[in-house]
């Protein structure tokens, strides 16, 4: 099978890369530079650098002629601060282009397509009278995503969204996202506990995102939205093994924090992105109603992908201690991007 995937440079584009070309098919992609120093990228696999959103329809119909396969794994996530309407950014780097590029693979004989979404879009079609999709402008652009992809899928092209929840892993020379969650931690630093809401979350690791994007690509049929999860822990168990690896703190004290008190700092989050002139995807009130809830996803989608056993402590030991690194000792990484 030959395969272009945009994006084959960054953290889960490369994991798919390696074991697309184990399984024996080709790989090319279309990615930013600059590569992570020593990021383990497959010498097989064919890079072309540039901006996917300055490429040509031509010229993408000349990336997809022959191909088998195209996979999506770019965009933008609800991390990234942008000015109102923060909506308009998911559009661009979410929708356009997979409305854009799909309409081109359809028309140059594409078999199958994989697009790379979000677990927010998945619980909100799983509990419809939460109106997330109406609270949240991420999580309405990944819905919209979505429905754009499903539009090219028939008989002739499979199109599978991988509704992707957080994930554990590095690639060296890259900064996690998980900087994010230290940098919240230190406000607990000179506390004897650490406060958080009560809920959990499912997860993954990095190797199981490629074989999930591997094994959709191989075998997706019509128009098909799978929820991802190998683990799914409660924030208290996450913890516990972030300070393990983040401060050698055997066992953590974690207090669960009342719904109202996680609603009122919120407030004072609109307020501060107001200040700023930002706007999140994610509305900080409305939030605390997700992050309450355990946030759980059945594996059966993942082990029907071909997704094995991994070691998730491993995986999250490795993504703290690299966050650790950065906020705490000023590493230099290479920032995520819209890949």
């Amino acid at each position: 099978m030959k395969v272009l995937l945009l994006g084959g440079t960054g953290l889960l584009g490369s994991a798919a890369a390696r074991i697309f070309i184990d399984r024996g098919h080709t790989v090319k992609t279309i990615t930013l530079p600059p590569i992570p120093e020593g990021a383990p990228i497959p010498e097989e696999m064919e890079i072309k650098f540039g901006n996917f959103l300055e490429i040509s329809d031509e010229d993408m119909r000349k990336e997809m002629e022959g191909m088998d396969a195209f996979v999506y794994a770019a965009g933008i996530d609800e991390r990234v601060e942008c000015a109102p309407p923060v909506y308009e950014a998911y559009k661009k780097f979410n929708i356009t282009p997979v409305d854009r590029f799909l309409k081109i693979a359809k028309e140059c004989g594409v078999k199958r397509c994989v697009v790379l979404g979000s677990y927010f879009a998945w619980l909100a079609k799983e509990k419809p009278e939460m109106k997330l999709a109406e609270k949240h402008p991420y999580i309405r652009s990944r819905i919209e995503q979505e429905e754009v992809a499903f539009k090219y899928a028939d008989e002739n092209m499979g199109v599978a969204v991988l509704e992707l929840p957080y994930i554990f892993g590095t690639q060296p020379g890259r900064k996690p996202v998980w900087t994010i969650l230290i940098e919240q931690l230190e406000r607990f630093e000179k506390m004897p506990f650490t406060m958080y809401p009560k809920g959990g979350t499912a997860m993954l690791t990095v190797r199981q995102v490629g074989e999930a994007i591997v094994g959709a690509a191989e075998q997706v049929k019509g128009a098909r939205a799978y929820g991802i999860s190998c683990y799914n822990l409660t924030w208290r168990e996450f913890l516990k093994i972030v300070y393990r690896a983040a401060y050698g703190i055997p066992d953590r004290k974690i207090v669960d924090v009342p719904k109202w008190t996680f609603q009122a700092f919120g407030l004072v989050m609109r307020k501060d992105y107001a200040s700023r002139n930002v706007e999140s995807g994610i509305d900080p009130v409305g939030l605390a109603d997700i992050m309450g809830m355990n946030l759980f996803i059945p594996t059966d989608d993942t082990k029907e992908l071909g997704c094995t056993p991994d070691d998730i402590e491993a995986a999250i030991f490795d993504s703290i201690k690299v966050s650790v690194d950065s906020v705490k000792h000023g590493a230099k990484l290479l920032e995520m991007k819209g890949e």
